[in-house]
């Protein structure tokens, strides 16, 4: 048997005594009060980053940089697109319709810009609007932003055509025809008396045909707003009418304050029915349109008889002889009261008014001394010619002498031109400082058609108008 040997177990010891956790081992008094230092934090778990992660704070990175550059790129081309450009002085350039680059290209070589890239940065994206194709003034050291904002607002040059008040409708077209900066064709030449004389403003390449268009529509509003305030004793039943005496007026006197007095005469005579004797209305019966003779007039075209001929015809021509201007037309409307019935020119660009045949040619007889007193003193300067000068093949020479016809609203006498001069036929009305026509003639480009009246009355012998 075995023996189980015994062993000899020691006796368990007592237990330690376990402190709290959080229990201080007690301390001195001095190193009780001091502050007891915290833990250090526990240490992060490194994590490992993943490529989506790297990948999106690159491109923020990226992106914050881009950013700071546009910004700053924008600084500097907004400073350079306002500093003062390279042009000297202020400039015309036409601008056709063109690329961007193209626009760039031209205006460096003109003058304008120095850089084309920085013009097109600013045309591209700094504008919404499209730039527009025209003749601009550019201002002397214009910026970028300067010359693309007046391509953008397309403020192009403003020109200026002007019609002194009675020219005749070919005449206006005559004038429409030399302008170079308008182009196109006219499709014919408007009526007579349905322009309105004025200053139109036009851009380079407006037609001309645009042109006459403003022209007749600014005459219909003109004639409507006049005809609505006429006095009710002008014996004119129609606008037209109107238009035709206004017409006679306007190349009657180039005063502005003459005109109502000198409407007031022809309505005088109108209501005395009373041949009116105005010799504009001869030179628009030979001549038409041409609107001038370049001469004076002859005695023998005083006595033949056209419908326009106010000294062989009865009250108004059928039609106007010009284009009245507004001026004109409210003298018509509106014309002077008097007692007059005759005028004559006083030598000075004017004329003198006469009541009766007695006093008209006493002012007649003035009227030939002056004439005299300029012949003596500038003998080419006498010379009387209708609206121009005469043609340079012409001899002033053999132009009959000048003297005056009694009797009629404008004095003077006239006789054919021939071996033998005897006196010089001229207009009193024509031929002054502010004729518009002067020492210009135009040729007729079509031939003049007037309605055919019956045979008027013979004149009295007198000419008493």
């Amino acid at each position: 048997m075995f023996r189980r040997s015994k062993t000899q177990t020691p006796a368990p010891s007592a237990p330690e005594p376990v402190s709290p956790p959080n229990r201080l081992a007690p301390r001195s008094p001095s190193e009780a009060i001091k502050p007891t230092a915290a833990p250090p934090p526990p240490e992060k778990p490194v994590r490992e980053r993943g490529g989506l992660l790297a990948a999106v704070s690159g491109f923020l990175t990226l992106f914050v940089i881009v950013g700071l550059g546009a910004i700053l790129g924008l600084v500097v081309l907004e400073r350079q697109t306002n500093e003062a450009g390279p042009l000297q002085a202020d400039k015309v350039v036409v601008v056709p319709r063109s690329s961007v680059g193209e626009m760039a290209d031209l205006l460096r070589r003109e003058g304008v810009i120095a850089h084309p890239m920085l013009f097109e940065l600013t045309a591209r994206f700094g504008r919404k609007a499209s730039l527009k194709a025209g003749e601009y003034n550019f201002k002397a050291h214009a910026s970028i932003d300067d010359v693309v904002d007046v391509l953008v607002q397309g403020r192009s040059v403003q020109h200026a055509i002007t019609f002194p008040e009675g020219l005749t409708s070919e005449q206006i077209v005559a004038r429409l025809n030399d302008n170079d900066i308008l182009t196109g064709d006219i499709n014919e030449t408007p009526p007579e008396g349905s322009l309105l004389p004025d200053t139109y403003k036009f851009e380079r390449g407006d037609s001309r045909q645009k042109i006459l268009n403003l022209m007749r529509t600014k005459q219909r509003e003109v004639l409507n707003q006049i005809w609505a305030r006429r006095s009710p004793d002008v014996p004119v039943r129609t606008p037209q009418e109107m238009v035709t005496l206004a017409s006679i007026v306007e190349k009657e006197t180039g005063r502005a304050d003459e005109r109502p007095r000198v409407a007031g005469v022809f309505v005088n005579r109108l209501m005395k029915r009373m041949k009116l004797q105005s010799d504009p209305t001869i030179v628009y019966g030979l001549v038409g349109g041409r609107g001038t003779l370049g001469r004076g007039i002859l005695r023998s075209e005083i006595d033949r008889v056209t419908p326009y001929n106010t000294y062989a015809i009865e009250g108004l021509p059928p039609g106007p002889i010009a284009n009245p201007g507004r001026a004109a037309l409210e003298a018509v409307a509106n014309p002077s009261r008097t007692k007059d019935l005759f005028f004559v020119a006083d030598g000075t660009g004017g004329h003198v008014f006469a009541e009766t045949l007695e006093a008209h040619n006493r002012n007649v007889a003035r009227w030939r001394q002056v004439e005299k007193a300029k012949a003596a003193a500038d003998p080419a300067a006498a010379i009387g010619v209708d609206k121009v000068e005469p043609p340079p093949q012409a001899d002033p020479a053999a132009l009959p002498p000048r003297t005056g016809l009694p009797g009629a609203p404008l004095a003077y006498d006239g006789g054919e031109a021939g071996p033998t001069p005897r006196s010089r036929a001229f207009d009193a009305s024509e031929g002054t400082a502010r004729d518009p026509l002067r020492n210009k003639t135009y040729d007729l480009s079509s031939p003049k058609t007037v309605p055919v009246l019956s045979q008027p009355k013979a004149a009295p012998t007198s000419r008493n108008p």
